[in-house]
């Protein structure tokens, strides 16, 4: 299955991908709205087409009507959204429903949106984490794949939470991508599982 990857800034998730087993997905381009984007340098190192869209000037159906356009040139089949600062329409989500996937660092449903980690810490939650989640025309509130917790010291920042959230990211996207590229990811409804896993049995 043939994957483009949206980015926005450092890319670390994107490295995650580039560094790991994803067979049979294969990153065919990674596009994204920031010219300034690391994630960029990223792609280009590992052999990867490094497109930019950039999304001043555009409103939000000609930027996508672009980067749309960017993913059938790299026959892409599947999207993945990897730091990805940027809404999606309905109609972008509509031409990909059920085969685009994003990272979030918080437990959805707790805390979607921006600065979900400062969210945490000013709760005061003691559990946070990461989310792998099918993406659908809420927000952050599509169905979950997968899910890993992370205790919130009481010594954290955002900033340290977030790095170790980014840790369970990047154990996780992989995983998920390969899957929804070998066509194991079922969705019925919201409960996502995989063919022949229990949801007692499964370990991501």
């Amino acid at each position: 299955m043939n994957i483009g990857v949206l980015v926005s800034g450092n890319g670390t998730n994107l490295q995650a991908l580039l560094d790991a087993d994803i067979a049979p997905a294969t990153i065919t381009v990674v596009i994204s709205n920031n010219p300034g984007a690391a994630a960029l340098d990223r792609a280009r190192a590992a052999g990867v087409p490094a497109i930019v869209v950039d999304h001043r000037g555009l409103d939000r159906v000609a930027f996508e009507a672009q980067v749309i356009r960017v993913l059938d040139q790299h026959a892409v089949e599947a999207v993945v959204l990897a730091g990805f600062m940027r809404l999606l329409t309905v109609h972008f989500v509509g031409r990909y429903l059920g085969r685009i996937v994003n990272t979030h660092p918080s437990l959805l449903p707790a805390f979607p949106g921006a600065d979900a980690p400062a969210q945490a810490i000013a709760h005061g939650v003691k559990l946070s984490g990461a989310t792998i989640h099918f993406v659908d025309n809420s927000l952050d509130g599509g169905p979950i794949i997968a899910q890993a917790a992370v205790v919130v010291e009481d010594s954290d920042d955002a900033r340290t939470l977030h790095e170790r959230i980014q840790r369970e990211e990047h154990r996780l996207l992989p995983n998920v991508v390969r899957s929804l590229a070998s066509g194991e990811l079922v969705c019925k409804g919201r409960v996502v599982t995989r063919r022949g896993v229990s949801r007692s049995d499964r370990a991501d």
